[in-house]
């Protein structure tokens, strides 16, 4: 065991572990480790919870005891058929009103010291509870997520999918088969239309499903923060991404961009293969304001009837994000990029105080044309769900759900109580960043969730599947803890936070069935004990990785001095054919889960042909990530992970050839027909594989500015949307994942 809180403060422990602080944890290498005291005593500190002397213990420890009294309150949460049980004392009779308006009288029955229990329900819903003088919410969810093959049903061909980043999609000029119009401004970058054609398109080669990049609304005045996974508010969308044309049609869009200076019509953006959104989003933005203007003025009825229809139900979330989007801009040219609402005068800081009441009303126009990016921007999403589905497919579109929000940005402004402050989300030290990750977000409250009746956590589930058949949970091992890092400190001295993970699961499956869609969950990296087993019984697929699909070998720790070496823990049986493999070789298609969605790779790992070609490796070496001798370590490794490969796809049958060497160029059909040969129900093919791209989306550890940057969340397909789906190697590769998805 790892040295660390040493004799820590018993007192201290206890209330660590009653705020859901984790005093001790393990890490990939199988070592215990504890955490410091002054973290421990920083991190409660930061949650609300002073802890400098023996009396703020135990104030600290009453107020959490209040707090789960009156959390417990606030939302019951069980499974159908499951007699809810709950603490109580009181006249035992209840009154159960559901969803749909029935109403039932009853007497509740002792269930345990302190606590009763009322029959089970077998209607899933959020129902309401009156007992004495408690009104409780009492949200009943069906025992699991959907399936695949719930929204699929029976098909001759098991269920595939392709995965695409929004930004960088592209249209083919107007006059070659593009469906819209591309104006001027959006040459570069992906827009909401570009992704129903491309929904339309592997609808008709056969998809069930379009994974897709987030679309988390960013910071529109602030082009230089474009990471999809770093958003402003999970709650809205990316107004990068509107076409306008979609809602206003093309006459009203031409006009505007017959109304602008000639500068801005002289000001195209050159195709590097890259997105320039410095360049990029002011441009669309200013085509966009010109167009409100004139829908203002001029739009309308029926137009102005929906918007109006738009902001009502938006309410106060939706006017809080457009007031915030003002807010920033009128302060970034003062306070600098990077900026965000902490830095704003302080009495700006409250977003319902009278200071941002007297500056909604002197802006309100701006306000309001931050409202009608949202229209648009939900009007796209709503087109290119439908275009999947009438294209046929069964799923569509699978949004994703980052893991957190960015701590400057609307979601953490407006929701203050809800969010964490004073921390950032990462991940500990593990395999592939000895060093741990801090990756600069914040994320929900889980007291404030118990207090508020879960209410952040549902609203931005709804938000997520509002046009979506299904959804990506990024880091999904959050739902049972997060990683949290004090500000200043290293990602190493961190410590997990445990959340109402049972709590959170249920909702999950209450709301997937509400909006009829299947749940991915990305969950790798250090898994807690029993969480993968967790996910299979709420019907809640897992993420299978071709590069992390091999059997186990020795994991040696990074700068041992001794050198000894550990088996890694075995993975959790399946239910599937036990077969041998030696250690280090790839996984056959029959052995990997059939609880998981597939894939060859993901957005932060190497492309088939990238990975074959060694280029993360050349881009760890420009970037200085490993010395000399380790680089050429790398080198020897990834030549051995070749041959490996090459031997797990001749014995697959998805490989054919002379002897056990492998080609020089990627076997890219063969890894696609690898991959889509197991028993997942449903695998899902990048874009960059498909055609054959080297590099990958993002290259984590490697951002910055200038060179030697890698170029993450900005690199361009080479082919239009239009296109893709009568590409020759694009045709050849969906052939051979839709014969393997037969077999499989």
């Amino acid at each position: 065991m790892s040295s660390g809180a040493g004799q820590a403060d018993p007192a201290l422990l206890r209330l660590a572990e009653a705020a859901g602080l984790a005093p001790l944890w393990q890490d990939v290498y199988g070592r215990r480790h504890e955490v410091k005291e002054p973290v421990l005593r920083s991190m409660l500190a930061t949650l609300g919870l002073p802890c400098a002397s023996p009396g703020q213990i135990a104030a600290s420890m009453g107020q959490l005891g209040s707090e789960a009294q009156a959390g417990a309150g606030a939302m019951l949460i069980a499974t159908v058929n499951e007699a809810p049980a709950f603490r109580y004392a009181g006249s035992p009779l209840y009154t159960l009103t559901l969803e749909d308006g029935k109403q039932y009288i009853g007497r509740a029955s002792p269930a345990g010291p302190g606590r009763v229990s009322i029959p089970a329900i077998g209607q899933a819903g959020y129902h309401s509870l009156a007992i004495g003088e408690l009104q409780i919410t009492l949200a009943v969810a069906p025992a699991r997520c959907p399936s695949v093959g719930d929204l699929t049903g029976r098909r001759p061909v098991r269920p595939w999918g392709v995965a695409a980043q929004v930004y960088s999609l592209r249209r083919a000029p107007a006059g070659t088969g593009s469906s819209a119009p591309v104006w001027p401004g959006w040459e570069s970058g992906g827009d909401f239309a570009a992704l129903a054609v491309l929904a339309r398109h592997a609808g008709q080669s056969g998809a069930s499903a379009l994974a897709i990049s987030p679309v988390h609304a960013m910071f529109s005045a602030d082009p230089q923060r474009y990471s999809p996974y770093a958003p402003s508010s999970r709650l809205f969308l990316n107004a990068a991404y509107i076409e306008p044309s979609i809602v206003m049609g093309a006459q009203a869009v031409s006009q505007a961009v017959g109304q602008m200076d000639p500068a801005w019509s002289c000001a195209a953006a050159q195709d590097t293969g890259r997105v320039d959104w410095h360049h990029v989003l002011p441009r669309r933005l200013k085509l966009l304001r010109r167009l409100f203007d004139n829908f203002l003025q001029h739009g309308p009825a029926d137009l102005r009837q929906k918007f109006a229809a738009f902001r009502q139900r938006g309410g106060e979330a939706l006017e809080s994000h457009a007031c915030y989007e003002a807010l920033h801009a009128h302060h970034l040219a003062a306070l600098g990029p990077a900026s965000g609402w902490q830095d704003w005068p302080s009495e700006l800081h409250d977003p319902r105080g009278p200071s941002v009441g007297a500056y909604a009303a002197a802006h309100a126009a701006e306000i309001g044309f931050h409202v009608f990016l949202q229209w648009l921007a939900d009007s796209g999403m709503q087109l290119a769900q439908r275009h999947a589905r009438d294209a046929g497919m069964p799923i569509g579109l699978i949004a994703d759900l980052a893991i957190g929000t960015d701590p400057r940005g609307s979601h953490a402004w407006s929701k203050q109580g809800e969010m964490l402050a004073g921390v950032s989300v990462g991940a500990p030290p593990d395999l592939f960043q000895p060093r741990g990750q801090s990756w600069g977000l914040t994320a929900f409250s889980p007291r404030a969730l118990r207090q508020t009746a879960y209410a952040a956590f549902i609203e931005t589930l709804r938000a997520a599947l509002a046009h979506a058949g299904g959804v990506r949970i990024d880091h999904i091992l959050g739902l049972a803890r997060m990683w949290l890092i004090p500000q200043a400190a290293s990602p190493a001295d961190g410590v997990y936070l445990r959340y109402p993970m049972d709590d959170m699961l249920r909702l999950l499956a209450l709301e997937a069935w509400r909006h009829r869609a299947v749940v991915v969950g990305e969950n790798l990296g250090t898994v807690p004990d029993g969480f993968n087993e967790a996910l299979r019984r709420k019907g809640i697929l897992g993420t299978s990785v071709l590069w992390f699909e091999r059997s186990p070998e020795t994991i040696r720790e990074p700068d041992s001095e001794s050198g000894r070496a550990r088996e890694p823990e075995p993975k959790e049986a399946e239910s599937v054919e036990a077969e041998s493999v030696e250690a280090g070789a790839f996984v056959p298609p029959s052995r990997w889960s059939p609880y998981a969605m597939a894939t060859p790779t993901t957005h932060d790992l190497p492309t088939i042909t990238g990975w074959w070609a060694g280029r993360d490796l050349e881009w760890r070496g420009r970037l200085e990530q490993w010395p000399g001798e380790q680089r050429a370590r790398q080198a020897d490794a990834r030549q051995h992970d070749k041959t490996a490969l090459w031997r797990a796809l001749l014995d697959a049958g998805c490989a054919g050839g002379p002897g056990a060497q492998p080609p020089c160029a990627a076997p890219r059909d063969a890894v696609l027909a690898f991959v889509a040969r197991t028993p997942s129900p449903l695998a899902v093919f990048p874009l960059e594989d498909l055609l054959g791209l080297a590099e990958q989306p993002n290259l984590p550890g490697s951002g910055g500015e200038g060179e030697p940057a890698h170029p993450n969340w900005i690199q361009r397909l080479p082919v239009a949307v239009d296109e893709i789906f009568a590409d020759a190697d694009v045709v050849r590769g969906i052939a051979a994942i839709k014969q393997a998805r037969r077999r499989a």
